[in-house]
């Protein structure tokens, strides 16, 4: 296994992976405490949490597995080169683990507290049924052989779908509405910080190797931050530019002969920025 030909950068490596993981996991806090102090997921969607938990999950057996797993390694080693690093970092590892339960919180949180007419989609408990018994099939598969490597490779590209798609249905909620009031922005700037460090990090360690093997060795990786960078920069602009100080008022629930929803109008009333 290769080693690092720098102590800067080796230093440089370090420090951007462990900021990548302050800043991804700080970024579960303002929206689980937004939640809190509003006593409500008004404006949360709730397809984002489940798929993100999804997302997440499959995240953390392939960060864990080839972190911690010599015959995993090995098999890496003997695909890209015995000259290679490892891809995954103990950040990565800390990282999935707290994302898995903060998103559990989260989730948790849409059970207890005020939701209004909102439920978690069909068409998210379908794709998140899917991918997991897919998950289920690849791990027979992969018995016989041992391929090992081939099966997390699976849960790599379980996390990079679930990356794309876990951020549309936020980003068309919020186009609706016309407003991100109930979405936290802090949730997007953290992310956005630590996927920007994550990049650097996998960038330094090309440079010192003189290889650029780590980024398609770990293509989910790569993704997860390209991805995340693009919709918390889409996230950004609606939250600053197109529905800036607009507020989502939800009236109290009144049961009348017309409906028995709850009433939602739109007001470009100032507001203060979401925690």
């Amino acid at each position: 296994m290769a080693s690092w030909n720098s102590v800067p950068l080796e230093i440089t490596y370090e420090v951007l992976g462990w900021a990548a993981f302050i800043s991804w996991s700080i970024s579960f806090y303002p929206q689980v405490i937004l939640n809190f102090r509003r006593k409500s997921v008004v404006g949360l969607n709730f397809d984002f949490v489940v798929l993100n938990l999804t997302k997440h999950s499959s995240y953390l057996i392939y960060n864990a597995t080839l972190y911690f797993s010599s015959a995993v390694q090995k098999q890496y080693l003997e695909k890209y080169g015995l000259g290679q690093m490892i891809p995954v970092a103990a950040n990565d590892v800390a990282f999935s683990i707290h994302a898995v339960l903060l998103t559990a919180i989260t989730l948790y949180q849409i059970a207890i507290y005020e939701r209004g007419n909102q439920k978690v989609s069909k068409i998210s408990i379908g794709i998140v049924a899917a991918v997991w018994l897919g998950a289920a099939v690849c791990v027979f598969l992969a018995l016989p052989s041992h391929s090992w490597l081939w099966l997390i490779s699976i849960f790599n590209s379980i996390q990079v779908f679930m990356t794309v798609i876990k951020y549309i249905p936020q980003a068309v909620m919020n186009f609706l509405r016309k407003s991100t009031d109930g979405f936290s922005i802090g949730n997007i700037l953290l992310d956005f910080s630590g996927g920007v460090a994550n990049y650097l990090q996998m960038a330094v360690q090309s440079i010192d190797q003189g290889s650029w093997v780590n980024f398609y060795g770990n293509i989910g990786k790569t993704l997860l931050s390209l991805i995340s960078i693009f919709f918390d920069l889409l996230f950004m602009v609606q939250h600053y530019v197109l529905y800036r100080g607009k507020r989502a008022v939800i009236t109290p629930k009144i049961i009348s002969k017309e409906s028995s929803e709850p009433l939602v109008k739109s007001s470009d009333d100032p507001v203060s920025e979401n925690v």
